[in-house]
């Protein structure tokens, strides 16, 4: 059997910070795709589509942003369960 390959790195705060939703994506590409959103959610560029978020992040194409947005198995209730938890972690200490 082999390993699951490990993500492309990016930015790393946002590596850092993306990492508390790693058990939120069952497959790496997904992990990577959400990653880079943030990157180019960050980024200085002036509109924030998929194509000009794919380019910022040195992608060929918008298509592994936009399968990740409606086709990749997550699920958008754990990725809020996990932020609220994190929330009130931050809260209680």
């Amino acid at each position: 059997m082999t390993e699951p390959r490990e993500s492309t790195g990016t930015i790393k705060f946002v590596d850092d910070y993306c990492q508390w939703y790693r058990k939120v994506f069952p497959e790496v590409r997904s992990f990577e795709a959400f990653k880079y959103l943030h990157v180019g959610m960050i980024s200085e560029i002036k509109r924030k589509t998929l194509p000009a978020i794919a380019k910022a992040v040195g992608l060929n194409n918008e298509q592994g942003l936009l399968h990740f947005l409606t086709e990749s198995p997550w699920q958008v209730k754990e990725l809020r369960d996990v932020r609220l938890n994190l929330i009130l972690q931050a809260l209680a200490g």
